[in-house]
């Protein structure tokens, strides 16, 4: 089985930190039967795999999610990170996506919106930023570098079989270790070409662009995609609408379709369900589970 991680590394003699990301099931699972044009995977996968590399810096249970919105063919990318690496994320469009359309042709105008959320105190917090850039790798770039004024650096690459990325960042000492450290960095970084990001491991990878120079690279951190069938929701949601309502929707529809859109998979009630949907609840027991 091919490895779904992230890790960091660093150049500690020039102080300048990294992450390199590599995904391939993870990736596969979270775009199962969702049959995206190509330009929509490649999109998708490199926010995700910028997700990933923030999600690594928080500091409490909880996850960040990343939307971008447009007013474009597509109207919606948004990638969902927990601080323990579970991921999940999904597409819409409104119309038929073009595979040479920019940035702005696909996405029209929009803004990046940043939602930290903290499970230890259930707070969030949330942020719009300006979509500022011709691709996503440069939406992201001009995000980091504002959110946390350091210079930082990403290669992303992603395809319908996996995604992968390097990033890197300067410490605010850098210029004092090696003035020519981050140029000399960024500049062999540079030659990294896509294959390569989905394909090498790590520190094959590593060792290929850095072999001259004095790296860290540290332990992996597993990433797993994860959407559970949690139809305790859908069930609670029912039953705030009442019996009356729910019965006459099943009158007129036959049955109840409920689809999750960003896990991908559909709840269905048909009478003798929704029966006993509101026979549990009013005894107060679980109700049982439909699910396809």
């Amino acid at each position: 089985m091919e490895k779904n991680t992230i890790q960091r590394f660093l150049f500690k003699e020039l102080s300048i930190r990294g992450q390199v990301i590599q995904l391939h099931d993870a990736w596969q699972a979270m775009i199962k039967d969702r049959h995206y044009p190509s330009v929509i995977e490649k999109l998708l996968g490199e926010l995700t795999a910028f997700s990933v590399i923030m999600a690594t810096g928080m500091k409490h249970n909880g996850k960040i999610t990343l939307q971008i919105q447009g007013t474009g063919p597509i109207t919606l990318l948004i990638v969902e990170v927990t601080h323990d690496l579970k991921i999940r994320g999904l597409a819409k469009t409104n119309q038929t996506v073009k595979q040479q359309s920019t940035l702005d042709e696909l996405l029209g105008d929009g803004q990046i919106l940043v939602t930290i959320e903290n499970t230890q105190t259930n707070r969030h917090f949330q942020s719009y930023v300006e979509r500022t850039g011709d691709t996503i790798i440069e939406v992201c770039e001009n995000f980091l570098t504002q959110s946390e004024q350091r210079p930082s650096k990403l290669w992303l690459s992603a395809t319908h079989d996996a995604l992968g990325g390097v990033f890197i960042q300067k410490m605010p000492d850098s210029d004092n270790c090696d003035k020519d450290g981050w140029n000399r960095i960024h500049s062999i970084a540079t030659t990294v070409k896509d294959q390569e990001l989905t394909r090498l491991a790590p520190e094959t990878l590593l060792h290929r662009l850095f072999h001259e120079e004095e790296v860290t690279l540290f332990e992996a951190q597993e990433v797993q995609y994860e959407c559970p069938k949690d139809k305790s929701r859908v069930d609670q949601m029912l039953i705030g609408l009442g019996e009356e309502e729910v019965r006459k929707i099943l009158k007129e529809q036959g049955e109840i379709v409920i689809h999750n859109e960003i896990c991908n998979f559909h709840i269905r009630y048909d009478e003798a369900a929704v029966n006993t949907l509101f026979e549990n609840e009013k005894t107060s027991k679980t109700p049982t589970e439909t699910l396809q």
